[in-house]
């Protein structure tokens, strides 16, 4: 066995038991989203990689419109789902967090920074919000894995397989967009490093997207999807409420919870000085990209999975470009002085991030709901409603575990409000007064312009649930401590 393979299994190892000893904190999913995707996963093998999506018939996503975009992380995701899916959720977000944290060390190995093996553990401790995004259930780690292999084959002049790989990103997850940008960014690093225009990675990331898009098994409706989608995440509106992963952070937030990956990125401006030398190439394109992550988290705070570690790269690339400072073999490491501090300045600094972040982010996942929430309103919905009727549910964040738990009824609005609100404009207005308890004696609206029998709602929908017990139309039918169902009751 080669010394690089034993190191990428011994790195892979130590990434899995990390991530795992941070997910398993807690039985339950930290985000709403997994419930959704490891559901699809099952879906997709006991039914068909295309089942009818007949879930959202309401929204852009309805049964004649639906494109999976997350295709192919739906089938990554199908050796989970054997078992309890809550549990093979959890697995997956260890397993495709270790894969991403390896490609980053592929990046740093392949590009000979030495001690690349260690930068890479640094991102167990770069940023507590970083790690948490890791471990949910949902695409970006996958999607950080492919930018760190791409960034890699870019500098190796690999510029072909750029495009089988974003073919295949096309179809993993809608954040594509982002391997054209960091080919453009590394274009741009060479014309200002070498002075001379370099196409041929545009190029090629251009042709697989391209081709990801036409030849793809939701053609044409991807192409429409995927318009109204960017669309809509770049013209948020306050009377749009979105994930909050939408909105940015603020400074206090920030600097609480990736202190570190800043001062990796400052640390990196710090070693470009002290090298005194022209910066390089791959230092060149780190830096820009970080500085792109940099500026897309300071609109969104989702962009905390890639600012972190591209801060990192960026770091590891600058200090490596210190002139004399190479990795020697281990034993001779320990004995110059000349490696042994650095190493073991790093060292300290990567086991302080990680003290720091391992209980900060365990924490944050204890704080999750509960595994079961509306388990007991789906069973109650599951035992008493016609097959595919139509819910109204009070928030749209509600349908993952709702489509967890009941796949015999379809529901209103779910994973991204905009979707609704592009189907149908007026009608989602109306569902927003209603669920804001604007609307009194909601139920002939509920069951005339919405065409349902049944409301779902949690309790923290106060206003609407005072205004459904006044509504003499409106029946309660169950109710535990989670949520609240109603029957509209035709006068």
């Amino acid at each position: 066995m080669s010394r690089q393979l034993r190191i990428s299994l011994l790195l892979f190892l130590v990434f899995f038991i990390g991530m795992a000893i941070i997910q398993f904190s807690t039985p339950d999913l930290p985000d709403n989203d997994g419930y959704y995707h490891i559901k699809m996963a099952w879906m997709m093998r006991t039914e068909g990689l295309k089942p009818d999506f007949v879930w959202l018939p309401l929204s852009i996503l309805s049964q004649e419109n639906y494109y999976d975009h997350h295709f192919l992380y739906h089938v990554a995701l199908i050796p989970f789902t054997f078992g309890d899916l809550r549990l093979g959720a959890k697995w997956a977000a260890v397993t495709f967090s270790a894969l991403a944290f390896l490609a980053v060390w592929y990046l740093l190995d392949r590009q000979k920074v030495p001690f690349a093996w260690l930068w890479a553990l640094g991102l167990l401790g770069i940023s507590e919000a970083f790690i948490f995004r890791m471990s949910i259930s949902r695409a970006q780690s996958l999607s950080l894995g492919v930018m760190a292999l791409g960034l890699a084959w870019m500098f190796e002049g690999k510029y072909k397989h750029l495009a089988v790989l974003s073919f295949l990103y096309v179809w993993l997850y809608n954040a594509f967009p982002l391997m054209l940008a960091i080919a453009g960014l590394y274009t741009f690093a060479i014309l200002v490093v070498e002075k001379r225009l370099e196409y041929r990675p545009l190029l090629w990331v251009g042709l697989g997207i391209a081709a990801g898009l036409v030849i793809n098994p939701y053609f044409p409706t991807n192409l429409i999807f995927t318009y109204h989608h960017f669309l809509s995440k770049l013209q948020i509106a306050e009377s749009i409420k979105v994930g909050n992963e939408w909105y940015p952070y603020d400074t206090g937030q920030l600097l609480d919870n990736s202190l570190p990956a800043l001062i990796a990125f400052a640390s990196g401006a710090l070693a470009m000085g002290i090298a005194g030398q022209k910066m390089n190439l791959r230092t060149a394109t780190a830096f820009f990209a970080a500085l792109l992550f940099g500026a897309m988290l300071f609109n969104a705070r989702r962009f905390v999975e890639y600012f972190p570690p591209f801060a990192l790269i960026f770091a590891a690339f600058a200090w490596s470009a210190i002139p004399d400072f190479e990795e020697p073999p281990l034993d001779m490491a320990m004995r110059d002085k000349r490696t042994l501090i650095p190493v073991l300045i790093l060292s300290i600094i990567i086991l302080a991030g990680m003290a720091k972040t391992f209980p900060a982010v365990q924490h944050q996942l204890g704080k999750s709901k509960p595994y079961d929430l509306y388990a007991g309103a789906s069973e109650w919905l599951l035992q008493n409603t016609n097959e595919g009727e139509l819910i109204f549910q009070t928030d749209w964040d509600d349908f993952p575990r709702l489509f967890f738990y009941n796949t015999h009824n379809t529901y209103l609005a779910g994973l991204d409000p905009t979707y609704f609100q592009i189907y149908d404009p007026s009608l989602y207005a109306e569902w927003v007064r209603i669920t804001r308890g604007e609307v009194e004696q909601p139920s002939s609206i509920i069951r005339s312009r919405f065409g349902v029998r049944f409301v779902h709602t949690d309790l923290n929908h106060v206003d609407f649930i005072e205004q459904a017990e006044k509504d003499p139309n409106l029946s309660e039918v169950y109710r535990d401590d989670q949520s609240v169902l109603f029957e509209v009751i035709d006068p």
